[in-house]
């Protein structure tokens, strides 16, 4: 603002101080740090006779979102506490209003509580959320605790309930966006009730002060556009019209003020004052002139008046001081203002609809000013903080790029960020949703009990564990890999390993991996029914007391939901602890939860590091920060955009060697959260990167990159396929300690996509399917003996080859070249491979497997997935049965070189992955998906060996 010293400012000072002797308040609309701590504002009191100050979210963004002003304040904040930006903006802004409070406090006590204030308005956000306003008012009233705070309020009406609830209770208010007389009406009598409501409870009522913020020049704008054009379309009414032209706001205001007058007069008010209450004045705002047509002090020469505020812009306060004009005008020919309003009325310029939308377009703005604000803050924090966030870079084509913008400006506009932080499920389908978004605040929820984690630690360092074996699947179990080969073994703690697989081969390699004597068990299981965490507890917990010659329960812990199988087992075992999930907390969303952290903690990570970094990702996609600086957000919407406007649907995670199985745990995330009802994003994990020509335009490339350790050769592969023009979005680690925050980002990301989706990405329909059929397999073993018989509908050599009537006729009876050849010709452009293959995942096999999936890709040039079972059911397998119909599978089962009995069972581990795969294909079939299954008898290494040299020649 410019505070000009002029010679003769002694003189031209007196115009505004002189205001006071026709009874009007002069306030200023302007805030500013700087402005403050120069020393500029307290001449204003001291020079100009400057009663009040108001503050609102487009003057926050000029003076925050500009320049260093904050920058020391900001780093202090920042070097203590992890904040959002609406945290750190709302610290930046009591500090501020208290240091104006701090200035305008003498005139406050000297014109004893009726001048001297400062307004810091709610969140615009908030215009029409009764209760959530006057909360708002509440917390904001007490945090910022001066006596001389005003609490700015819409006068929507919503808002109104809320003013005269919270000045019940005591809170001066001052309510803004007020155009109509009928809107001014009801804040009138809203202070007044609130009034008679504290006075009836025996409250004092001498100490409340409000204003009613009646917006002025606005009205004009408006008004004056309509008539202009009626004018200009030769209307018969022209002179008339243009008679009207800069006359209806100054009218209108005049005419508000004889209400006051009236009401004023009333007994009902008398009796108030009695008792010490004050009136609410009338505050002239949006008194700024903008038709250079008419005077620049237009809106404050016209309205000065006793018992009256006029909160002035910078320029306009500058201009009145100038060559402002003394006189009480507010009271000047009331009746012709009176006509002005019924000549507005007989000409039809809808001064009701003008108003209404004015309300509804002043919410709207001081959003819009909000989001910038928030998003200047944001930016500012993002370059404060630097290394300690994870960044996000998008490459995208235009057309992409473009509808991405469209669906984050709709995110904002709709306010669908902050209806997903409030639960909403309108978010999603509207089912519910609400139940499963625990997560949002697991982070903080962790942190505030991390000190059991850490005891737990310590505990389990001080008993000298070698090794910790995790026993789970999904959910349960590829964030705790993550963590294992992401940190490996941390000196002083056990090396911590995860078995996911009821392959027998696997189940004797992790045995002997391990040394039973001095092997911390971690059962986790979220349901406690899952059948495969179940029956590795039972074959190692029996394992492990033949080892020790006792009851091995010290030796285990369980991590599961309150209430479920699993802690019943646990306690009739005697484990030596358990560790309790949240049951509003779906599998894969678990991470972050003691489903992760338990492993996290006994493998010797620090979990406080862990958890904090995890909180800037929390912070960072909070609904105070806007789409265009909430990278999260930003992920999700690219990915739900190009799925469902572009046909990319295949999500490519290329991820930095040394965090590179954060994608196996992205694949569960994504898969199961999205691939339902027909539709979906489906990943593709570890697929190694091949020239930009062997790829189909269904593809996204995500490229989770550790800065410090990049892979040459995937930094060559991600600029060809930029320079190619694929879409691709970079994320930057600069530390291992932030997959963290990469765990909540890519929570967020999803489940903005399935927002966009349009399905509930918290539910997993179809992987029960392959539960049932599984489970009536079993039961038909542990009946019989043996699982149902099943004929191959061809054989050659150490292949047999199975599948339902409709496929099976598909591909023919030929040799085993000739059914391979007929099954992948029915691959098409935009559809995927899967190669599920139900053998022991170990370097062998995965070597195996890259080479036939980047073979097919190649060949085919489609995306391909490359999975273990019975891993990836819990995986994977949700999008394979319920997302797109674009699948095209290869199963492949073998014979196990030797089996393993489960403890109290008849049947095997064995006979449970034959059930599991058999129970897949069947559900598989029944959904009408392209799948063969291909079983090799004999030894496993020459079979596949065969089976790959077949593929390639059938492609």
């Amino acid at each position: 603002m410019d505070v000009e010293q002029k010679p003769n400012v002694g003189k031209v000072a007196n115009v505004l101080r002189d205001l006071g002797k026709h009874g009007q308040s002069p306030w200023l609309d302007f805030i500013q740090r700087s402005f403050t701590a120069d020393g500029s504002l307290k001449k204003l009191v001291d020079e100009d006779g400057l009663k009040g100050v108001t503050s609102n979210p487009a003057i926050f963004e000029k003076a925050m979102g500009y320049g260093t002003d904050y920058d020391a304040q900001i780093k202090e904040l920042l070097s203590k506490e992890t904040l959002s930006a609406g945290e750190l903006y709302e610290k930046l802004a009591i500090t501020d209003i208290q240091e104006t409070a701090k200035i305008m406090h003498p005139v406050f006590v000297e014109t004893k509580g009726l001048d001297g204030y400062v307004s810091l308005e709610v969140s615009p956000y908030l215009a029409f959320d009764t209760e959530g306003t006057a909360e708002e008012a509440r917390r904001l009233w007490k945090a910022v605790d001066r006596e001389n705070l005003m609490i700015k309020i819409p006068g929507t009406k919503e808002g109104v309930p809320a003013f005269q609830q919270v000045t019940s209770e005591g809170i001066s208010v001052n309510v803004t966006l007020l155009f109509s007389l009928d809107a001014y009406k009801d804040v009138l009598e809203a202070y007044i009730s609130g009034l008679e409501a504290r006075h009836a409870k025996g409250e004092d009522i001498s100490k409340i002060a409000s204003v009613a913020s009646f917006f002025v020049s606005r009205i004009d704008g408006k008004i004056d556009g309509a008539i202009d054009k009626r004018i200009a379309a030769g209307d018969k009414d022209a002179e008339a019209l243009k008679a009207l032209r800069g006359k209806v706001a100054i009218a209108n205001a005049k005419v508000a003020y004889q209400h006051y007058l009236e009401v004023k007069k009333s007994a009902r008010w008398q009796k108030l004052a009695a008792a010490g209450a004050n009136p609410q004045r009338l505050l002239w705002a949006s008194t700024g002139t903008k038709d250079k047509a008419y005077s620049d002090v237009l809106y404050v020469d016209e309205l000065i008046g006793p018992e009256t505020v006029n909160t002035i812009p910078p320029a306009t306060f500058d201009a009145f001081r100038d060559h402002g004009k003394l006189r009480d005008s507010l009271e000047e020919d009331v009746d012709g203002a009176r006509k002005v309003m019924a000549e507005t009325k007989r000409l039809g310029l809808d001064l009701d609809g003008v108003t209404t939308a004015l309300v509804k377009d002043g919410c709207a703005s001081f959003s819009d000013a909000f989001d910038q604000l928030l998003g200047a803050v944001a930016k500012k924090q993002q370059t404060i903080l630097g290394n300690k966030l994870i960044e996000q870079e998008a490459h995208l084509p235009g057309e992409l790029q473009g509808a991405v913008e469209a669906a984050l400006e709709d995110w904002r506009k709709a306010g669908k960020l902050r209806k997903l932080w409030e639960r909403d499920p309108s978010v999603w389908t509207g089912g519910d949703e609400a139940k499963w978004l625990k997560w949002l605040d697991i982070v903080e929820e962790r942190l505030a009990h991390v000190d059991e984690l850490e005891a737990f630690a310590k505990e389990v360092k001080a008993k000298g564990f070698s090794d910790v074996l995790l026993l789970g699947m999904g959910g349960s179990s590829l964030g705790p890999e993550v963590i294992a080969e992401t940190f490996g073994k941390i000196a002083g703690f056990p090396t911590l390993h995860v078995l996911d697989s009821t392959d027998p081969q696997q189940v004797s390699t992790y045995e002997k991996a391990v040394d039973l004597k001095n092997t911390l068990f971690i059962v986790s299981s979220k349901s406690g029914g899952t059948l495969e965490p179940n029956i590795l507890k039972a074959y190692f917990f029996a394992a492990a007391e033949k080892a020790l010659g006792k009851a091995p329960g010290e030796h285990f812990v369980a991590v599961t939901d309150p209430g479920s199988h699993m802690e019943d087992v646990a306690r009739k075992d005697g484990f030596w602890k358990i560790f309790y999930g949240e049951k509003a907390i779906g599998g894969r969303f678990s991470v972050l939860s003691n489903f992760g952290l338990v492993p996290a903690a006994a493998s010797g990570l620090d979990v406080r590091a862990f958890l904090n970094s995890a909180l800037f990702s929390v912070k960072e996609s909070a609904a105070s920060v806007p789409p265009k600086e909430n990278t999260a957000l930003q992920l999700g919407a690219i990915l739900g955009t190009a799925a469902t406007k572009f046909g990319r649907d295949k999500v490519t995670i290329v991820a930095s060697p040394a965090i590179y199985d954060l994608g196996a745990w992205l694949e569960q995330l994504i898969a199961e959260s999205t691939g339902k009802r027909g539709t979906g994003l489906v990943p593709i994990d570890d697929e190694t990167l091949g020239a930009p020509g062997v790829y189909g335009k269904d593809r996204v490339f995500a490229y989770v990159r550790l800065k410090a350790e990049p892979c040459p050769n995937q930094e060559k592969a991600i600029a060809a396929l930029k320079a190619a023009g694929e879409p691709v979005v970079t994320i930057d680690l600069f530390d291992k300690i932030q997959v963290a925050q990469a765990f909540f980002h890519w929570e967020f990301a999803t489940a903005v996509a399935g927002s966009i989706l349009g399905i509930d990405p918290f539910d997993q329909p179809d992987v029960e399917f392959s539960k049932v059929e599984t489970k009536k397999l079993t039961t038909a073993f542990n009946e019989t003996g043996s699982l149902p018989a099943e004929t191959p509908f061809a054989k050659d050599g150490v292949f047999a080859f199975y599948a339902d009537e409709a496929n099976a006729k598909a591909l023919g009876s030929g040799d085993v070249a000739s059914i391979l050849k007929a099954h992948f010709n029915r691959v098409k452009a935009g559809d995927y491979v899967g190669v599920l293959a139900y053998v022991e995942r170990d370097a062998q096999t995965r070597d195996w497997i890259q080479k036939v999936r980047l073979g097919l890709r190649d060949a085919l040039k489609v995306a391909t997935a490359a999975e273990f079972g019975p891993r990836f059911l819990h995986s994977t397998g949700q999008a394979y049965k319920g997302g797109p119909a674009s699948g095209v599978f290869l199963q492949i089962t073998a014979d196990d070189a030797a089996d393993v009995a489960v403890p109290g069972e008849k049947f095997t581990f064995g006979v449970v992955k034959a059930a599991q795969a058999r129970g897949d294909f069947d559900v598989l079939s029944e959904r009408g998906r392209r799948a063969l299954r291909v079983h090799i008898s004999g030894p496993l290494e020459a079979g596949l060996k065969s089976l790959a040299a077949a593929i390639e020649k059938a492609v």
